[in-house]
């Protein structure tokens, strides 16, 4: 549990804790306790001390974070069904799709290296869109459900193994040099990807910790004085 979720953890409903704990937020660097209650739509609060970023304010944060998900789930179906290179070189072609890759690794005996890509790029950048849905849907129906501070907290844990970006990188680069021995054709599944990777990280970027653990508390606070 992180500084941010045990300033929340154990509140309850007690209205002065409840207060500063929404109008002031520690710097997870240095300590400093910091004023946040002033801030504006689309205006970041930094740390004076260290410089650090503390958090963003956006009205329609969550909002955001659904849009972004959505887009990003309907895109990696796509890049999922179809080809995602295809390969020419002396008269052979050779067609590869993103599930195809994973289980290509599996025939060639790297099962450790297979389940590593798989879940890296497909599986769990997946889960933590599924879980986000799921997670936003009693913020937008302002319902209290009792599974979000745990759901919450897989989210935040999973969002470092995803390595969406890292994969879209490596075969750009990839590319570049396999070009000089064969005719590459990017298909259909690599620019689906390649969108999937903005909407994916525009979603976590709109994510902001304490802001969603603020609308967390807040829902479930109101909900339990009815």
């Amino acid at each position: 549990m992180d500084k941010i979720e045990t300033a929340f953890a154990g509140m309850g409903d007690s209205g002065a804790h409840a207060d500063i704990a929404e109008t002031h937020i520690a710097c997870l660097s240095c300590d400093t306790l910091i004023d946040i209650s002033g801030l504006a739509h689309g205006e970041r609060a930094k740390c004076p001390v260290c410089g650090d970023l503390l958090t963003e304010y956006r009205d329609d944060g969550v909002s955001r974070v659904v849009a972004f998900s959505v887009a990003a789930v309907i895109l990696l179906a796509m890049a999922c069904a179809y080809p995602f290179l295809s390969f020419k070189s002396a008269g052979l072609e050779s067609v590869t799709t993103l599930p195809g890759t994973v289980i290509a690794l599996y025939d060639y005996g790297m099962a450790d290296l297979a389940f590593l890509v798989g879940s890296f790029i497909i599986a769990v950048p997946l889960l933590v869109l599924l879980l986000l849905l799921l997670l936003c849907t009693p913020l937008v129906t302002q319902r209290r459900a009792p599974w979000m501070i745990p759901v919450g907290r897989i989210v935040f844990a999973l969002q470092h193994w995803c390595m969406v970006d890292v994969f879209l990188i490596g075969v750009i680069v990839s590319l570049v040099k396999i070009a000089a021995m064969a005719t590459v054709v990017l298909g259909i599944s690599f620019f689906a990807y390649a969108g999937f990777a903005i909407c994916f990280t525009m979603a976590m970027a709109s994510l902001d910790r304490l802001q969603f653990w603020l609308l967390v508390e807040r829902l479930m606070r109101d909900q339990a004085r009815g």
